[in-house]
């Protein structure tokens, strides 16, 4: 099988890991990739987010799979332009993919399905946004309705703050506040059949102990020992299920990833958002505890033959990734630095680059690369997860040191 894998961040590095390790992947081609895929991949130029271009290299390449890996592609509808090419992909087509491209849409769907989540508003003004955070109270959410690479969402006991987020999106959801320890399950579907993945913790604040501005993801970690037992048995029911139910009833069908991010309330279960592909930074460590062949896999949901797929398998232990920032990150990433002792095996390239003159390895985004290791626990696979990171030299840059410590030492709770 000859893949096409369409990105080039740490998600996607993770992917290229997992789709080489399955026999039945003969050839790896990314596009564009990075310097860490390039390793391991051919290394195609394209623009992503162009469907005709996109739909091209998939036919130039003789690929049996396309893999789409970020939300700007797939909102785009470059899966679309890809099936019409007669194609396997693996992602949502451009209405499905709305689930992520519009808070308000996935909102929409959410109650029409009956999925249990926070209680929410749709402002495009000053006023109905104030009205609708004087009804909520603090701590505001407020979500920019479009997509914002993560970084989407203030959550804030300062109303200023909370309407001068809601003035510069324009159009937002503001939502009551769901109180609870957040979980990350990635759902692979068909659009009929759906298989979920280990749950997954990542950590969105910059600093340490949630502090500081809200990132795309500073680390994370699976499985979770701490979760109630029914947790994702409950999910496929009430979420998973009746959202895939609805998408099909309103002629849109999801087929690809379907990422359910969830709050652990003292009501039990509430969805927080849905995205439309695989979340970053819980792919390295999901991805890492994997046995199942990923090709495989991914295949069968692309090709609607999900239900025959064999029961998923994963490995013992624990698996946590520690991300790497630029200084300034997230407000204003300084790029262009050189990074040294990023080329052992456990390093996921996020944002890197090679220089034209000597082929240094340079920072190239906010999220320069993650640490990314397993374990018998999830203490051993910590400490060895820091080690990585402690191993990369990129002057000023940034890292959390308190990835899976609070449910190392049993600090989880879950509100009663």
């Amino acid at each position: 099988m000859r893949v096409l894998l369409v990105g080039g961040g740490g998600r996607e590095h993770a992917l290229a890991l997992g789709l080489v390790r399955d026999p039945a992947v003969s050839a790896l081609i990314a596009a564009p990739g990075n310097p860490g895929i390039a390793s391991i991949a051919e290394l195609r130029t394209v623009t992503p987010t162009d469907p005709a271009a996109v739909a091209a290299l998939a036919v130039e390449t003789s690929a049996d799979l396309v893999v789409i890996g970020p939300e700007a592609p797939l909102v785009a509808g470059v899966a679309d332009a890809v099936r019409a090419k007669g194609i396997a992909v693996f992602g949502p087509s451009g209405a499905a993919a709305q689930l992520e491209g519009s808070k308000a849409f996935a909102k929409d769907v959410m109650t029409a399905a009956g999925v249990p989540t926070a209680r929410a508003y749709v402002c495009t003004d000053e006023e109905s946004t104030a009205r609708a955070l004087d009804d909520f109270g603090a701590p505001y959410v407020v979500k920019d309705d479009g997509l914002a690479a993560g970084k989407g969402v203030v959550v804030t006991d300062d109303r200023s703050a909370a309407l001068a987020h809601a003035a510069e999106c324009g159009r937002v959801v503001v939502e009551e506040f769901l109180d609870g320890p957040e979980v990350s399950l990635f759902v692979v579907t068909d659009g009929q059949a759906a298989l979920p993945l280990l749950p997954a913790q990542d950590f969105k604040r910059l600093g340490d102990g949630d502090t500081g501005p809200n990132t795309g993801g500073m680390g994370a970690y699976a499985p979770l020992a701490w979760t109630p037992p029914s947790l994702v048995d409950d999910v496929m029911r009430d979420v998973v299920h009746p959202t895939l139910a609805e998408m099909r009833r309103r002629g849109t069908p999801f087929a690809g990833l379907l990422y359910v991010g969830l709050a652990i309330t003292a009501a039990g279960p509430r969805v927080i958002e849905f995205n439309a592909r695989f979340g970053d930074p819980e792919t390295q460590v999901v991805l890492a505890l994997l046995e199942t062949p990923l090709g495989g896999l991914l295949h069968a949901a692309a090709t609607g033959t999900l239900a025959e797929h064999p029961p998923l398998r994963w490995r013992d232990g624990s698996a946590v990734t520690v991300v790497l920032a630029s200084p300034g990150y997230p407000a204003a990433p300084q790029t262009g630095d050189v990074i040294t002792g990023a080329d052992r095996s456990g390093i996921i390239h996020a944002g890197t680059a090679r220089r034209a003159s000597d082929g240094a390895l340079l920072s190239a985004g906010g999220r320069v690369l993650c640490g990314t290791a397993t374990g018998p626990d999830l203490a051993a696979a910590r400490d060895a997860a820091y080690a990585l990171v402690d191993g990369v030299k990129l002057a000023g840059s940034q890292h959390r040191t308190d990835i899976a410590a609070a449910a190392i030492d049993d600090r989880i709770t879950i509100p009663s």
